[in-house]
């Protein structure tokens, strides 16, 4: 993508309603704009990192046997009255009338909706586990939306809803998304803590928030050094396999945030030289619920012995928008964002510190359309701008690499390669840099 082609409206000075880093780093690289309150557009560059996240979201899902399907974003309040958290739910959520007077909602989460359409289709046991997954725009009224993306209004989520006949079996099926969700954090660069957490409105007796540990991040964390540093399961893990072990071997070891901490407890079972605490942000959390839904909703299978019973489930919920600002908090420095590479919306920047010479468009021409041959997405800045706005532009936006084009290089047959995440920077020939990239 050539720059002079692109909408990147990018801002020098910080408004004044960022209070956050990632707030005021999307706000600055042209990633969102704020459109009301907790209420953002999407920008192009935000979008391709939103995309890419929800890629990696998606491909973990489908690894792990979800299935995807859409559901829509307004639902019947009648469903929820069925389950009786109509009135509950409170403020947060947005209730509306249409034409004809129907009580409606904007969901903020989907598990009434989801029951009811297993419900109407599922009749036994023969057809379970099933785990039915969407990506979608949910709404929750926040009273005081802030911290941009992190407390929005409106926000991106995926969730998946889990049915299977038994308890033993429901809580196979919450494995399987407690490791997909190891191997999801994973592939976008973050090291994520699983930790006991309250099930508050969803209900159930089990959960497990997945916290990133970010210097800025809205929690205290309490955790064993240990569950940094445990191998993530591979890409050929066997979803339908034991996957306790995995489970218990980080759940036996203390994780806490500061709202269930227990001072005594973590001094009891973690030894001095592997304790530790630090701020993090919680970008998923998974739930088992049993039959609060199924029960009301009488959403029920027949068992091998012919008998009704009502369906053992569960919701998993990552916060595909709030992930980008989460990813930000977790990598930035001083100059700004440092995409980890997985997510990056481009791969290369490539920078032309003199447009309109030949020798240098020349070569930049060439660079351009051997690195997207060999397979990178490459934002080309051509612009008039002056090398200095152009290397600070650069640095805002946090490409992982920048290839640097000019005259006095060129004499040497040399262009420079930085590494935005080390700093570290090298001059190779034109060819060396297309090798180096397509491996």
């Amino acid at each position: 993508m050539r720059l002079s082609r692109y909408f990147l409206p990018l801002l020098k000075e910080t408004p004044a309603e960022a209070q956050i880093v990632s707030h005021r780093l999307m706000l600055r690289a042209g990633l969102v704009r704020q459109e009301a309150a907790g209420i953002y557009a999407w920008l192009p560059l935000g979008l391709r990192v939103l995309k890419k996240i929800e890629r990696i979201v998606r491909e973990e899902m489908n690894r792990a046997g979800a299935v995807e399907i859409l559901m829509p974003t307004l639902q019947p309040s009648e469903l929820w009255k069925e389950t009786g958290r109509y009135d509950a739910y409170g403020p947060e959520m947005l209730r509306l009338k249409d034409r004809h007077e129907r009580e409606l909602l904007y969901g903020p989460t989907n598990e009434d909706m989801v029951t009811e359409i297993f419900r109407a289709y599922v009749r036994s046991y023969k057809s379970l586990p099933l785990n039915l997954y969407h990506i979608q725009w949910k709404f929750r009224d926040e009273v005081r939306p802030r911290f941009g993306v992190m407390r929005g209004r409106e926000f991106l989520m995926k969730d998946a809803y889990s049915f299977d006949l038994d308890t033993a079996g429901a809580r196979r099926s919450y494995n399987r998304m407690y490791v997909a969700y190891l191997r999801t954090f994973s592939r976008m660069g973050l090291v994520t803590i699983p930790m006991r957490a309250e099930t508050g409105p969803i209900g159930g007796d089990l959960s497990h928030e997945f916290i990133v540990l970010a210097d800025t991040g809205e929690s205290q964390v309490y955790c064993h050094k240990d569950l940094l540093e445990m191998p993530v399961p591979p890409a050929d893990v066997d979803f339908d396999g034991d996957l306790e072990p995995i489970v218990r071997q980080r759940t036996n070891l203390y994780a806490a945030t500061s709202d269930v901490h227990d001072a005594a407890r973590f001094e009891a079972e973690v030894p001095a030289d592997k304790r530790m605490s630090a701020r993090g942000i919680e970008v998923g959390q998974i739930f088992y619920f049993g039959t609060k839904y199924s029960k009301p909703m009488k959403a029920v299978v027949a068992g091998p012995d012919g008998k009704k019973v009502p369906v053992e489930s569960g919701s998993y919920g990552v916060g595909v928008s709030r992930l980008v600002g989460a990813i930000i908090e977790a990598s930035h420095d001083e100059a700004g964002i440092v995409w980890p590479e997985p997510v990056a919306p481009f791969d290369i920047g490539l920078v032309n510190l003199k447009t309109g010479d030949a020798k240098t468009d020349a070569a930049c021409e060439g660079l351009y359309a051997k690195l997207q041959a060999a397979g990178k997405d490459v934002l080309y800045d051509d612009t008039a701008e002056r090398p200095g706005a152009k290397f600070a532009g650069m640095d805002l936006i946090g490409l992982p690499w920048q290839v640097v084009v000019g005259p006095r290089g060129l004499e040497k047959g040399l262009v420079e390669v930085k590494n935005r995440k080390t700093g570290a920077k090298e001059e190779l020939s034109a060819e060396a840099v297309v090798n180096r990239f397509a491996r």
